[in-house]
C-alpha cells in the first residue's frame, strides 16, 4: 500500500494528479480549502481508498491536524505533491500588501508548512517523495506576478534546501515547471494564456495529463532528487 496526498485537488492540475495516483494503484488523501462538492467529485472518481480532508495549508496548526488524519487512516505517508496555489495578479506598484502576503503565505509557506509535517510521517515509513509544484514565472518573472513569481521562485529553493537535509531519511525532493494549463486559474487571465502559446515552440499549451503522467515515473525513480523539471516547450 501506498499513500499519497495532493494539496489543491479539487480542480485543475491538482485532480488530474489525484485521479492519476489513484489509478496507479495509491491510496490518495484528497485536500481541499473552498471547493467541497468538486474535491468529493474527485475523491468519487478514484478507484483506491480516499480520504477528503479540508486544510488550509497556510495555516500550520491545520497541517497538522491534516497530517494526523492521514496516519491514523493509513499509517503512513509516502508521496507529497504540493499543488496549492493562488495568484492575485497586480502591478508590483499597485498591489495591496494584502493581496501579497495572500499570495507569500498559501505558495510558499504553504508548501514549508506541508513538508516540515508530512517529512516526519515518512522518516516514519522509511523514506517517501516529495514534489512541489512551480512555475515558469519562479524563473523568468512575469509582468503584473510579482507575489506569484517570488513565491513559486521560493518554491525552487525550498526544493534544493529540503533534498539537501531530507536526503539522509531516504526522502526525495524534486519541483516541477508543468507549464502554462487550460486549467481555471489558467483561463482567467486571457492574455496570459495567449502569451504563453505564443512563446511555446510549438505553438501549444501544456496538458495536465502530462504533468500528472511525469509525476507517477517520477515516483518510480530511486535517485534523482533536488532538480527541477521543465515540462513545457518554452524556453527556460
Amino acid at each position: 500500500m501506498k499513500v499519497a496526498v495532493v494539496t489543491g485537488a479539487s480542480r485543475g492540475l491538482g485532480r488530474e494528479i489525484a485521479l492519476t495516483l489513484g489509478k496507479s494503484g495509491y491510496n490518495v488523501a484528497v485536500n481541499y480549502l473552498a471547493s467541497e462538492k468538486k474535491a468529493a467529485k474527485v475523491a468519487d472518481e478514484i478507484a483506491a481508498d480516499t480520504l477528503l480532508i479540508k486544510a488550509d495549508v497556510g495555516d500550520i496548526r491545520q497541517v497538522e491536524r491534516m497530517s494526523e488524519t492521514v496516519y491514523a487512516r493509513w499509517g503512513r505517508v509516502d508521496v507529497l505533491i504540493n499543488n496549492a496555489g493562488i495568484t492575485k495578479d497586480s502591478l508590483m506598484v499597485k498591489m495591496k500588501e494584502k493581496d501579497w502576503d495572500d499570495v507569500l503565505r498559501v505558495n510558499l509557506k504553504g508548501c514549508c508548512n506541508t513538508t516540515r509535517v508530512f517529512s516526519h510521517f515518512m522518516i516514519k515509513s522509511g523514506g517517501g517523495h516529495i514534489i512541489n509544484i512551480s512555475s515558469y514565472s519562479g524563473l523568468k518573472g512575469r509582468e503584473g506576478q510579482a507575489a506569484y513569481s517570488a513565491s513559486k521562485a521560493g518554491v525552487l529553493g525550498l526544493t534544493y534546501t529540503a533534498a539537501k537535509e531530507l536526503v539522509e531519511y531516504t526522502i526525495r525532493v524534486n519541483a516541477l515547471l508543468p507549464g502554462y494549463m487550460q486549467t481555471e486559474m489558467g483561463k482567467a487571465s486571457e492574455a496570459a494564456m495567449t502569451t504563453a502559446k505564443m512563446e511555446s515552440i510549438t505553438g501549444k499549451l501544456s496538458s495536465p495529463k502530462d504533468a500528472a503522467g511525469f509525476i507517477v515515473y517520477l515516483l518510480t525513480t530511486e535517485n534523482i532528487t533536488g532538480q527541477i523539471f521543465s515540462l513545457e516547450s518554452r524556453i527556460v
